[in-house]
């Protein structure tokens, strides 16, 4: 029987139960599941901010969840090229990507290795952006304020 290797790529900024519901359906469809947790300057790029809590914590947190088989820091935007450090055999995303340009180029990109692509449902009541959103109010001055 063949051995599936499942990536379930995120920054996993402020682990929250969207990032363990993702994690724990991944591991359900794969022999062996690798977290890839985005480098600080990667999410940056990609969201216009800094992630709250460094990467040595967030690695360490991912790590430590039971559905993680290992953690890899992704340091490059280009997941095929991932893909030729990893060696997985499907990748999980938000299905917050399906259907989108992203999401159609990822489908491309890994139909020509054989990578599957697996769409999971994206937590709607709780996400890294609500929350940054939540923590911005409390530690932003509020004008007027005594």
């Amino acid at each position: 029987m063949a051995h599936r290797v499942g990536y379930a790529p995120g920054v996993y900024d402020l682990f929250h139960v969207g990032h363990l519901n993702i994690l724990r359906h991944a591991r359900g469809q794969c022999d062996y599941l690798v977290a890839g947790v985005v480098s600080d300057e990667m999410a940056a790029l990609a969201k216009g901010h800094r992630p709250v809590i460094p990467l040595p914590e967030r690695l360490e947190i991912v790590r430590s969840v039971r559905y993680v088989d290992a953690a890899f820091v992704e340091t490059v935007p280009d997941k095929v090229e991932t893909w030729q450090q990893v060696r997985f055999d499907v990748i999980f995303k938000g299905d917050d990507w399906r259907d989108t340009e992203r999401g159609k180029r990822l489908e491309r990109d890994f139909a020509e290795v054989g990578v599957e692509v697996v769409y999971f449902p994206y937590t709607v009541h709780t996400s890294s952006t609500q929350l940054r959103r939540a923590l911005d109010v409390l530690v932003t001055p509020q004008s007027g304020a005594l």
